[in-house]
């Protein structure tokens, strides 16, 4: 695909930009421009253009609105030590975004468009990059059916875009362990269903057992399988690991209701290169539970794109909780952490070809 440049003619001033930098919040500023593109069932992908970020009209009957058909993405441009921008990984997200649309029935975006979409708005706003430890460029791709009308069958026309913002670290202040909620009444995803595509629907699934987990002060949800409700699965957003007394790391295995997440992938590769056993197996919540009381679960963290790795302290449920060790950020924890954002700030070399040079 080609894509038009049409750029703004009143980018944001120089100061202003620099006062979001200095202390970016996660997607609540957007930079200058973003990159769209349509596509109709018999004129496939065109029209695309890069142009200034600005509201989209969107007609009250279009099929996004009442059906939610529609998919997204989320990955991260970095600043290098040279000053330049690398992303990380787009090819993983561009693969995993056709997959989701294969689930929502939308069309299949070429991966070699995705990624230059990705480019060519980190390219062309790369001033919007922040610079120091856990600053990123998040880029938001994102695709929804816009045909107007209320029949219930697959979208005669989409729209791609990607849109970015400069974002610090997910979860404010330093470094700390998040404290989870187990949820008991509430599932995310079933066999058939949609987990395994990267879609709002999944994240609107799980907003009231979000609340939950808040109003019992907690950070985030767990949640488990919706047959046995007895397997771990993921968070609301983000994948989870525990860390064994021997080493070893167990995270729950893919099974069509838990996201394919591009972090999870990336750190079982740097622990196995670290010298550390990785199982992909079913988890009994009830081996979290038991394994903090008896000492053979050590640590738990979460994973995910926007969070990259953050430590577990607690695990919460109506009367009861489970923290594993000593509930703070643990050895394994930190090494992997350090061990992603090396490679993702270009500190270290890149083994893996993960880092997609821009600029």
């Amino acid at each position: 695909m080609e894509f038009e440049l049409q750029p703004t003619g009143t980018p944001v001033d120089a100061e202003t930009r620099a006062e979001v930098l200095a202390a970016p919040a996660f997607g609540r500023v957007f930079s200058d421009h973003m990159v769209s593109a349509r596509w109709t069932r018999n004129g496939g992908w065109q029209d695309g253009r890069l142009v200034p970020y600005a509201p989209l009209t969107v007609d009250p009957a279009s099929v996004v609105l009442h059906y939610g058909q529609e998919v997204f993405e989320g990955l991260k441009a970095y600043r290098q030590p040279d000053g330049g921008v690398a992303m990380f990984r787009p090819e993983k997200n561009a693969a995993r975004m056709v997959r989701s649309c294969r689930r929502l029935a939308l069309p299949e975006l070429p991966e070699a468009d995705f990624v230059a979409a990705c480019e060519l708005l980190v390219r062309t706003d790369q001033d919007w990059v922040p610079d120091g430890e856990g600053a990123s460029l998040y880029l938001r791709p994102f695709m929804f059916a816009d045909e107007v009308g209320l029949g219930v069958r697959p979208s005669d026309s989409a729209q791609f875009l990607v849109i970015a913002s400069p974002a610090g670290n997910y979860f404010t202040g330093p470094l700390r362990p998040v404290s989870l909620w187990l949820s008991q009444e509430y599932t995310r995803a079933a066999p058939g269903g949609m987990g395994a595509a990267k879609t709002g629907g999944n994240y609107a699934a799980s907003l009231v057992a979000q609340q939950e987990a808040a109003d019992n002060g907690c950070d985030q949800v767990v949640f488990l399988d919706a047959v046995e409700q007895r397997w771990i699965e993921e968070l609301g957003g983000m994948n989870l690991f525990l860390v064994m007394d021997d080493g070893r790391l167990v995270t729950p295995a893919l099974s069509g209701t838990i996201l394919e997440g591009v972090t999870r992938d990336c750190v079982i590769t740097l622990a196995r290169e670290l010298g550390h056993e990785v199982e992909e197996r079913k988890v009994d919540v009830d081996e979290w539970r038991k394994g903090a009381v008896d000492g053979s679960v050590v640590e738990v963290f979460a994973c995910g794109t926007a969070a990259v790795i953050t430590p577990v302290g607690v695990l919460r449920w109506p009367g009861g909780e489970a923290v594993a060790g000593d509930g703070q950020p643990g050895a394994v924890t930190t090494r992997l952490r350090k061990a992603l954002l090396d490679i993702q700030y270009g500190r270290t070399e890149d083994t893996h070809g993960w880092v997609h040079r821009v600029v």
